[in-house]
């Protein structure tokens, strides 16, 4: 039975393959929009998918953690990622004064206490084993733009105008968060398991937060979905930011399946 099921899946994914780049993207939205009304008819208060996109995010990070803890090497990790998500989880963090202390907080600083622990592992204990030529996408192109965005794109809200501009950076870097590891997978072509199991949970969280402000903005007013008080489209960039993180984690999220229903260790992914 389990065979047969195995091959049914097997035939689907090279069957999928197959099909042009075209064809490829409408099956892709074909499975978001189907997933969205799954979810839609399902869960009653929207705010879970936050609480759902931050618990499966932890539970990425304590991967890595089980991993430098057993196997005591980081090869295949990006340090640049793990960077900027703790600027991410920090920049969060700095905003619960301001937008009020919920679970929302507790789950960034669990996060960001795991992502500091992994970053001083990979830094200080673990360094040999660390890919650093494979790692070569630079910060600073990520973080400047964000910055730059952030200004000008920001709430239209009753908070300090800073700290607008903060919760936007963060909102817009962790959109793009993931490409300096995705760009090392790329190059290495082979993705061990728990780099793997990373990697799938940030898909998996950054679905669950794109379907929040999809579902949340399908249901509103188009007061709610332009924000136009001060000529600020903050609401459309979020949509941008999620649908750009989405999509860059879409092809991994692929590969991975694939290589879980073939039962294989490893994750192969195409070079580019």
């Amino acid at each position: 039975m389990g065979k047969r099921r195995s091959s049914s899946v097997n035939t689907l994914f090279s069957w999928v393959r197959r099909q042009s780049t075209k064809a490829k993207i409408f099956l892709a939205i074909t499975a978001i929009i189907s997933a969205l009304v799954i979810l839609k008819h399902s869960v009653q208060n929207y705010n879970n998918f936050f609480i759902a996109a931050e618990s499966v995010h932890a539970a990425g990070i304590f991967v890595l953690i089980y991993k430098l803890s057993t196997l005591k090497t980081c090869s295949g990790l990006s340090l640049q990622t793990q960077e900027l998500t703790a600027i991410v989880l920090a920049v969060r963090i700095s905003c619960s004064p301001v937008i009020g202390y919920n679970v929302h907080t507790v789950l960034d600083i669990a996060a960001f206490v795991a992502t500091a622990w992994v970053i001083y592992m990979m830094r200080f204990k673990l360094y040999k084993s660390y890919n650093e030529h494979l790692d070569k996408t630079s910060k600073s192109y990520l973080l400047i733009p964000c910055a730059i965005m952030a200004v000008f794109v920001h709430p239209n809200s009753v908070i300090p105008l800073f700290s607008k501009m903060k919760w936007a950076f963060g909102v817009y870097l962790e959109a793009i968060v993931v490409f300096p590891q995705l760009r090392m997978m790329q190059r290495t072509k082979m993705i061990e398991p728990f780099t793997a199991h990373y990697v799938f949970a940030l898909g998996v969280s950054r679905f669950f937060g794109a379907a929040y402000w999809i579902l949340r903005v399908y249901e509103s007013t188009e007061a709610y979905l332009f924000l136009l008080g001060r000529g600020y489209f903050w609401v459309p960039m979020v949509l941008v930011s999620e649908a750009v993180q989405t999509f860059i984690l879409a092809d991994f999220c692929y590969y991975y399946v694939k290589s879980i229903v073939s039962s294989n260790l490893l994750v192969k992914v195409p070079q580019v």
